[in-house]
Formats: C-alpha cells, structure tokens, sequence
C-alpha cells in the first residue's frame, strides 16, 4: 500500500513536471509605436545604450531598443516610422480604417485638433498610475497638452523653438562684437536695420539666412514671434478669425519686408541651402530651430569649418516690448481604440513612464525639456549652449489651444510672406490674401 502512495505521488509530480515544461511562456504585449524624426537603423537598429547614440532618430531609436531590452514586464514596442511630411495625413487614414496605433507623436499644435474630435484619450489617471507627475512639466510643456479646466491629453516631450544661430568669425569681422567675445545684437527693428547694414559693408554678405523657396513654417515662426514680442495677437476676435491688419502684424511684415529688400536676407533658399549658406559662412545669423544646435557646436570644432570655434546660439533676440518667442512641442498621445485591452493600455502607459524619465537624454537632440526638474539640472545646464537657451521654458508662446487647423494657418500666412520675400509682394496683400484664405478655411 505504501509503495502504491509513493508511486502515485511520483507519478503526480513528475505530470506536474511535465506540465510546466510543456506550458507556453507567458505572451508577450506588443504596442505599436508611431512616429516620424526618420529612420537609422542601419547606425543605431541594434544600440541599446542611449548614452551612445545622437541627433533625434539616433536617441528615439535608441530608447525603444533599450526598453525592449530592459523592461520587466514583456512589454515590445514595435516602431511605425512615417514620414514627415505625410505624417497627420497618415494617422487619419488609420482612425478611420480603424487600425490605430497604440502611441503616437504628435505636435502640441496639432493637438487641439484631435481633442475636439474626441479621438485622443485623457491621460490623468493613466499618469498616477505609473508614477508620472505632471507638476514636473514646464508652464509652456503645460499649456500645450491641457484643455478644459486642466485635463491632460498628451505626455509632452519636449519645446522646440526659433532660434538666432549666429556666426561669431563673421561677426567679428564686422565689428560686432563686444569685449568678450560675444555677438552685439540689436535690441529694436531700427538697430537691427543699422547692424544688418554695417555688417553687409564689411563682410560684403548678408546678416540673416532663412529658408524661403518651398517654405512656410519659417516664416510664420519669424512672424509670430516678433507679434508675441509686441505682445500682440492674431486672434483678437476669437479662434477662427485671423487678424494680420492689427499694429503688431503691421510691424513685423513691414520688418521682414524692408531686411529683405535692403538684402539683409539670402533670397530663394530651400531648407536645406540656407543651412548650408551658414555652414559656409554665407550669412551672420541663420534663423532655425533648437533640432540643429548639436549639428553646428561639433561642426564649430572643426578647424576647417567656417564656424570654428566660433559658433553662437541665442533665443530669437527681442527687438520689441518683451522676451517672447515662437514655440512648440512634440508629444506623445493614445488615440482611442489604439490600446485594444487594459494589459495594452497599461504597457503604453509603462512606455510613456520610461520616455518620461529619459526626458535628458531627448534634450540633447537642442529641444528644451518638458521637465522643469531636467531643465534646472546641472547635466543639462553642463550640455553646450543649453543654458544660453533655457529661458524659452518660460517665454515660449503658441497660437491659443483653442483655434483649429494650426498647421494649416501657417502654410497659409507663410506661403503668403514668403511671396512677399521673393516676389515683391506688397505688406498689404499680404495681409488681405492672408486674412482672407485664412478666415475661407476656419470657416468651414
């Protein structure tokens, strides 16, 4: 009777045995990942190590590697790299053929669009429950991802804004700069104008470059920020009216018109040329973004570089009444129907958790922060140029949440500045053609 016992205990064990190795292992939770910023996996499609890699596709591939590498709960983020360009249009193709993916990037301007619409999930209570503080955001990281008494509908990434990347060797040849070593910048449009032109006699070259052909968004970025610095508004009358008629709109077309036709300004450059006109030291200040800080600071190290050790970077100067500046950010967002059950909508949250706290190492792509708490560390402020620029957390400004089709409204006014910029268009038609296909598109 005993031997029976034993051998039935022998031989449930060992089907208890056989059961856990036949078992599968538990399934992993798969979350799909949509985002532009490029595709390099060809340089970073294996490095996991964040530390190593660079420039925004290099540290966002990096990231999901190391995610995937290191998380503790079988969680994968599969990427879904769109191009730019198409990018919105894509993502709403996807929500109507009902195949969404679970995270996306999205600029806080576009944002608002999607929250009317009802298509993006309200984030507060998916934050507390992975431990993401929202206290930590930026007032500019803030104000772009909440609506309607504070509700939050993105994990921000990042301000990204419009910057005065300067040549410090033309500067000095031009006698503008002071005893230590630093650019003399102009404090109001009429010193501007006397700077632009002293530095055209001396060097024989023209003191800004800016993208014009095929270009919009630069435009509006340089016009925003100049009416923001008069603090004025071009929605006086509420979010679907534009007014470019008004005193601070007046000012900043006639501004961007008298640089360019005194040729302070290179004319017919696409994006890429006017980079490289300041590469080649081809104009004193190039007007572009925090995305090439970190291209510029290793090309100053460079001995045969036309910036050699003489690269500048400052917020878009103020020539008005205050600091202020275009600014907007990337950020990450759940669009409904995305997350399919509550085991995918907890891995998404896990994911944006771990882009929170890697928020340092996106900021050396030369977009500020969204944390307060990474902008006032001394890691970021020991990264090149970056405490010359951080005040942007703070005097960053964006066209009101509230008004609709933002990206639309500055191909539109940009398109029309850019025409004045290469054809002569007066500042009245600007205006008039401005305002009107404007107000033709906001109000339908």
């Amino acid at each position: 009777m005993k031997r029976s016992l034993a051998r039935g205990a022998f031989s449930l064990a060992a089907l208890s045995l056989a059961a856990a190795f036949a078992a599968p292992a538990q399934a992993k939770t798969e979350i799909t990942l949509s985002r532009f910023f490029g595709a390099c996996d060809a340089e970073y499609g294996n490095v996991n190590d964040v530390s190593k890699a660079s420039g925004e596709c290099g540290i966002i591939t990096t990231l999901v590697n190391q995610f995937n590498a290191t998380n503790k709960e079988d969680i994968v983020v599969k990427p879904q790299i769109i191009e730019w360009g198409p990018y919105y249009t894509q993502i709403d193709a996807r929500i109507l053929s009902h195949d969404v993916p679970t995270i996306s990037v999205m600029h806080e301007a576009v944002l608002g669009d999607y929250v009317k619409r009802n298509l993006v999930e309200q984030l507060d209570d998916g934050f507390k429950s992975v431990g993401i503080d929202k206290k930590d955001f930026t007032g500019h990281a803030h104000r772009g991802v909440t609506f309607a008494g504070d509700k939050t509908y993105a994990l921000p990434f990042d301000t990204h804004s419009w910057l005065w990347h300067i040549n410090l060797n033309l500067f000095k040849k031009a006698g503008l700069v002071d005893a230590n070593g630093k650019a003399i910048l102009p404090n109001t449009p009429d010193e501007l104008l006397a700077q632009a032109k002293q530095f055209k006699d001396k060097t024989g070259l023209p003191y800004f470059t800016v993208p014009i052909a095929n270009e919009a968004a630069a435009q509006m970025r340089t016009f925003d920020t100049w009416v923001y610095q008069q603090n004025g508004t071009l929605f006086p009358s509420g979010p679907t009216k534009i007014d470019l008629h008004n005193p601070a709109s007046t000012n900043a077309l006639n501004l961007y018109d008298k640089l360019m036709k005194a040729g302070d300004i290179t004319p017919g450059l696409d994006y890429g040329a006017a980079n490289q006109a300041f590469e080649n030291g081809k104009a004193g200040v190039l007007m572009c973004g925090t995305w090439v800080i970190e291209d510029f600071t290793n090309l100053s190290k460079k001995p045969d570089s036309a910036l050699a050790n003489g690269y500048e970077v400052v917020p878009f100067k103020n020539l008005y009444q205050k600091k202020a500046v275009w600014a907007d950010g990337h950020s990450w967002v759940m669009l409904k129907g995305g997350a399919k059950d509550e085991k995918t909508r907890h891995a998404a949250l896990v994911f944006l958790k771990f882009l929170y706290d890697h928020d340092a190492d996106w900021a050396r792509t030369g977009h500020l922060p969204a944390r307060q708490s990474v902008i006032d560390s001394a890691d970021f402020n020991a990264l090149p140029h970056r405490s010359d620029i951080k005040e942007i957390a703070s005097t960053g400004y964006s066209l009101p949440n509230t008004v609709p089709r933002q990206f639309a409204i500055q191909q539109i006014v940009g398109e029309e500045i850019s025409n004045m910029l290469s054809t002569g268009k007066s500042v009245a038609d600007v205006q008039k053609d401005g305002e009107e296909r404007t107000n033709k598109l906001l109000s339908k």
